[in-house]
């Protein structure tokens, strides 16, 4: 626990010690008694930063309280010295070339004003800091560290190889499915990791499976070892060799106290020529295997290893190039109540019937971790079970930890994860705790949150998302964070979620480390009343609250975040300028859907602040929204995203001198001023209406020469109706200015009614193929036409979404050597069928084909050899017209294949009609050597459909044998 507070303290301590060695150089010409406060207060911190460092390492039963309120103290501290730096930077941070002589006057006379206001609160902080230094001396702090006892406690584990062992819940499939895996039947050396969090059954489903196998194959040899969180070689490589070897042999090892080299090669010699069986249990890093793996020959004598792991990234290592990995999944409703029902009753049937409901809302929050279950079945098996008890505990789990109180068990197993976690994730970990339970989080707003938030170290802004893209990854891999979508590339991690159970621990933690402060439908947390807000978390209704707004205006001055999940938080929405005007926030996040009975303005911007990221999503049909006509001076904004705020119908002109401004993100029919080529740090613009902005809007695009991501609507009804815009000067400007970013845009999106001339700027790279890695065209009145010559110069994308109306446009796209993901709509001849051959699409890996004018598909023996995930959309109607075997062919030659979706166009379709499509996919996907899995999407537009039956409809024996 103190290791997850002290995290946070690091993580601010880090920044503020960085802050203060800026402000010793030259840029800030600082006054005499400025400097000698600024010098000694990072030189105090500097070395309070070595004693938290160590406190990182501690649990709160290990340390005095005196310890644990000196360390919370300084956190404090640290937060309020960063925010005094950051006003000192802004007052020496404006001003310009622009400025007349009496302006800039006036604003020197003014900064000498509020630095001499600086220097005073300088002064004091120098006296809180000496007091917090004082008291470290004083109480010996140091010493409380130091003389800390490491506790002996029960390993979890332990308790998992015993639990249930005779008898294990939703054990059968999976122990099947990792058999499977093994190929005990060949001789090649095989290894097969099981991977995921703790508590999910891991230990316990590997000793199964070496259970079965050992009572049914045949090993010269076979052993069982598990390694600990700081792994000792030569102990491992003992437990090993006492399995192994006979009872002579070992007494000799360990009588001549061999070291660890010496015992590798004794095991690599005595296993090298056997068959053997080994099953290492709780791998926690890459290091540690290499070192065991280095111990365990590779032979062709039919030799298996089996791993488990918390971490993704150890079980590929584990694995190897043939990547058998197994993730433990949870149980399912029916198997977790029979574990937890058989703990206290011994079965199910002799459950009260009124302890049912309580009992499911407690498993619930189990969300399928046996551990989890066994620890919190534990926790009643020694109470009454009546339904008031089960109840309260059901109260007790929600809350967490009261944290004067013992961590119960499931909270320790989640807490040996967290301990695991490098100092650079946990602050990272615990912002996770400003979005609400269940709560989809789009990765990328979440890497950027992360940044704004100054929780990834570095300069440079790409780097930074690449690294917190780094960060991500890594939580997931040790299975603290689920990943919900994943991109094409496999790679990319699009959604993610943090489980229920997880979420309430980080909470805990974070509340307790005044990390956040959250409103939910409890109130504030406990932490509200006894500190400073620093991040402020709103996840439910708290427009009935007025008097609780009046205290966060209190806080308004420390607030570095605010984030809003509640739909109907319009009290905070309307004090938007308040925190518009603060100079410490960095964050201001809302998501609202409401229907405000008033327009909404955002008021101004009072003063220069930190902002970076502004996030509006304010769904309403009756009012407007204005963004502030001082926008200009949120000159640290990297990101302005305005796409679901549906009441803003323009920007303000100042918004062109956001020259720090990296994403602006406009929903449709929004008007953009001139100038947008100021914006020299744009790097992504979308979607931007043409209709709606003048040429000099268009024509200042080509000036975006950082540009990589631009998002475009060529729809022009309205515009030319209403105003009667100049179509052939916009068209005109589109091409000039798309000619000169086309060498730098990275993903491109146009949505348009029709075929287009408009897309030969994509010519203009001459020799050089665009560098264009996604494009992405939506069409809103049928498939529009994209030249064939544009499409096979670009050989760059990775991802495509096109229209599309004959064969030759399939093997164009089939020519495009690195496509990940291709979605094509057709249309044209109902009769004819598209054929995907064995030519191109090596790489892809994600294919949506959508043909609702009566075409249809077959792929032909080595087609599409990576493709995993297959989309269809089919008309039903008149698929008799091709002889055999339907719509679709050979699907059974699409070799990696897991995953089938499908959806029905039923419109003038008969019933039978639709059922033998149906049927035809559901055989195809049944008889498919892998199994895929097979997910009928929706079946649209049944309200047209025809009645009758257009032929009999073809029998499937497969079916009728399922």
């Amino acid at each position: 626990m103190a290791e997850l507070m002290a995290s946070a303290a690091t993580s601010v301590m880090g920044s503020v010690i960085g802050k203060l060695t800026a402000m010793l150089g030259e840029k800030y010409q600082l006054a005499r008694d400025v400097e000698q406060g600024i010098r000694f207060l990072k030189d105090e911190l500097s070395t309070m930063d070595v004693v938290l460092q160590e406190l990182a390492d501690k649990e709160d039963d290990q340390m005095d309280p005196v310890a644990k309120d000196w360390r919370n103290k300084v956190r404090e501290v640290s937060y309020d010295i960063e925010d005094c730096i950051d006003r000192f930077m802004l007052n020496h941070s404006h001003g310009g070339s622009k400025a007349n002589f009496v302006r800039e006057a006036m604003r020197k006379v003014k900064m000498l004003w509020k630095d001499q206001g600086i220097a005073e609160e300088i002064q004091k902080l120098k006296i809180l800091v000496t007091d917090q230094s004082e008291r470290a001396k004083r109480y010996r702090i140091h010493h409380y560290l130091a003389a800390s006892p490491q506790p002996v406690r029960l390993d979890p584990r332990a308790t998992a190889l015993f639990q249930e062992a005779r008898d294990p819940v939703g054990i059968d499939g999976p122990r099947e499915e990792i058999i499977q895996l093994l190929q005990v039947e060949e001789n090649r050396h095989k290894v097969v990791s099981i991977y995921g969090t703790a508590g999910q059954g891991k230990t316990t489903l590997a000793m199964e499976v070496y259970r079965k196998i050992t009572q049914t194959q045949a090993f010269d040899c076979r052993a069982f070892v598990s390694v600990s969180q700081t792994l000792d070689m030569k102990k491992l490589l003992r437990d090993i060799l006492s399995q192994i070897v006979s009872t002579s042999e070992f007494d000799q090892l360990q009588s001549e106290r061999w070291e660890t080299e010496q015992l590798m090669r004794k095991m690599r010699d005595y296993l090298i020529d056997k068959r053997y069986f080994i099953l290492i249990d709780d791998i926690w890093n890459v290091s540690d295997w290499e070192l065991v793996e280095a111990a365990l020959p590779r032979n062709d004598n039919g030799s298996r290893i089996i791993t488990t792991t918390r971490s993704k990234t150890v079980a590929e290592t584990c694995a190897g190039i043939d990547a058998q990995m197994y993730k433990a999944k949870p149980l399912g409703d029916d198997e977790s109540r029979r574990l937890f029902f058989k703990r206290l009753f011994h079965s199910t049937e002799h459950c009260p019937q009124d302890l049912m409901a309580v009992s499911s809302d407690i498993l619930r929050k189990c969300g399928g971790l046996p551990l989890a279950i066994i620890s919190i079945a534990g926790l009643l098996a020694n109470r009454s079970k009546t339904k008031e008890v089960w109840v309260n505990a059901l109260k007790y789990i929600s809350a967490a930890v009261d944290r004067d109180s013992h961590i119960d068990k499931m909270k320790r197993i989640f807490l040996l994860s967290y301990f695991d976690l490098p100092l650079y994730l946990r602050s990272c970990m615990l912002y996770l705790s400003v979005f609400p339970e269940d709560y989809l989080i789009d990765c990328r707003r979440l890497i950027l949150l992360w940044v704004a938030e100054g929780l990834i170290p570095g300069q440079g802004r790409e780097n930074m998302e690449q690294l917190g893209r780094s960060y991500l990854n890594e939580l997931i891999n040790r299975s603290l964070v689920q990943p919900i979508k994943v991109g094409a590339d496999s790679a990319t991690v699009k959604e993610c979620r943090v489980h229920d159970v997880i979420l309430e621990f980080i909470v805990s933690k974070a509340v307790e480390d005044n990390f956040v402060t959250v409103w939910n439908r409890n109130g504030f947390s406990e932490n509200y009343s006894s500190n400073k807000i620093r991040r402020l978390s709103i996840q439910h209704d708290i427009s009935r609250r007025p008097e609780e707004m009046v205290k966060i205006k209190e806080h308004a001055a420390h607030i570095r975040s605010i984030n809003i999940f509640d739909p109907n938080s319009v009290l905070l929405i309307k004090n938007t300028s308040m925190f518009l005007s603060s100079q410490v926030l960095r964050v201001l996040n809302t998501e609202t859907r409401v229907e405000l009975l008033e327009d909404c303005y955002l008021g101004h911007v009072k003063s220069f602040g930190q902002m970076k990221y502004l996030m509006l999503e304010i769904w309403s049909s009756t009012c407007h929204c204005k963004l502030p006509k001082d926008i200009e001076k949120l000159q640290h904004l990297e990101t302005l995203d305005v796409r679901w705020c549906t009441g803003i119908d323009k920007l303000p002109a100042s918004i062109t001198q956001l020259q720090r401004l990296v994403r602006l993100l406009v929903g449709a029919k929004v008007k953009l001023p001139d100038g947008i080529g100021n914006l020299q740090a744009l790097e992504e613009l979308s979607l931007i209406s043409l209709g709606f902005q003048t040429i000099k809007f268009i024509q200042g695009l080509g000036d975006l020469t950082n540009l990589k991501v631009l998002g475009i609507d060529w729809w022009y009804p309205y515009a030319v109706v209403v105003r009667h815009v100049d179509v052939e000067g916009h068209k005109e400007a589109c091409i000039s200015s798309l000619s000169k970013l086309v060498t730098t845009l990275r993903e491109l999106h146009v949505v348009q009614s029709a075929r287009d001339d408009r897309l030969s700027f994509m010519a203009s790279c001459g020799s050089t193929p665009p560098p264009l890695r996604r494009l992405v065209f939506h069409e809103r009145r049928g498939p529009s036409v994209v030249p064939h010559q544009i499409i096979s110069s670009l050989v760059n994308l990775t991802r495509l979404s096109i229209g599309l109306v004959s064969q030759e446009g399939i093997n164009i796209l089939a020519s495009l050597p690195m496509l990940l993901s291709v979605t094509v709509r057709v249309s044209g001849d109902s009769g004819i069928r598209y054929t995907i051959s064995s030519q191109g699409f090596q790489c892809l890996v994600k294919f949506n084909f959508d043909c609702f004018h009566g075409g249809a598909l077959e792929f032909e023996p080595g087609a599409m050899p990576k493709l995993q995930r297959l989309m269809l959309c089919l008309e039903a109607r008149g698929q008799f017209n091709f002889e055999q075997g339907g719509l679709v062919l050979g699907l059974q030659n699409l070799a990696g294949l897991r995953y089938v979706a499908l959806r029905i166009h039923c419109s003038r379709a008969t019933p039978d009609e639709v059922q033998d499509l149906e049927d035809d996919i559901r055989v195809a996907a049944g008889a498919h050597p892998n199994r895929p899995v097979l997910q009928l999407v929706a079946k649209i537009y049944q309200d047209y459909m025809a009645q009758g039956c257009s032929r009999r409809p073809r029998d499937h024996p497969m079916l009728e044998a399922q």
